[in-house]
């Protein structure tokens, strides 16, 4: 995750695990809302399907979405 980016975006996958940058700064959990907010709308869920699980004060996080992987790769890949 790269925090105060430019904009809102799935960048690509690194290592199996994907790359996304936040307009939001890394203050007062305002970047992890914002992967969050992202990752459901790219994923066409309710912000409560995706949990951040570990990772809340590092650039490195790990979310658990309330889908497939294959579901995943495939709403992104759209």
């Amino acid at each position: 995750m790269k925090p105060a980016a430019r904009a809102d975006r799935v960048v690509g996958t690194h290592g199996g695990a994907l790359k996304v940058s936040v307009r939001a700064a890394a203050e007062r959990g305002k970047a992890n809302r914002a992967v969050i907010r992202l990752l459901a709308d790219r994923l066409d869920l309710p912000e409560s399907a995706v949990v951040l699980v570990a990772g809340e004060t590092s650039q490195d996080k790990v979310v658990e979405i309330a889908l497939d992987p294959a579901s995943v790769r495939e709403r992104l890949d759209t």
